[in-house]
């Protein structure tokens, strides 16, 4: 079984959350090459939601690259692509990056005081590693 949560009160659909939620154990490694992900119908059951909306979820994974899906045999993890996993990651990056201007521009921080921040902690962080 998986292991993972969805939420009914998010605004994120949740064959979106579940999409989420499996691109983000692939990209950290808890999902691992060919690994195979529960039937749709055994995933529906555990999460006690419609057998459609996690076809919808394994329709969208299979058709950006993440899973295949072998007709009588079940869906598995693709074989990482590398510049799509980084893609994903970017993705995510952006979404942050999004955040962080709304919360500077509400309380009237500049972009150079933006840039001056990121590159004193992108610097700790480098050095501590």
């Amino acid at each position: 079984m998986m292991n993972f949560l969805i939420s009914n009160n998010s605004d994120i659909p949740i064959y979106e959350q579940i999409k989420n939620e499996i691109i983000r154990q692939i990209t950290n490694g808890t999902l691992e090459e060919n690994e195979m992900l529960p039937s749709v119908r055994s995933l529906a059951k555990d999460l006690r939601i419609s057998v459609l909306t996690v076809k919808k979820a394994y329709d969208e994974l299979e058709s950006t690259g993440f899973i295949n899906t072998v007709h009588g045999k079940g869906s598995f993890v693709a074989s990482k692509n590398l510049e799509l996993l980084k893609e994903e990651q970017i993705k995510v990056i952006e979404r942050h990056i999004v955040e962080i201007i709304s919360i500077s521009n509400r309380i009237s921080l500049s972009e150079n005081e933006i840039i001056d921040l990121f590159k004193y902690l992108y610097k700790e962080e480098s050095n501590e590693k």
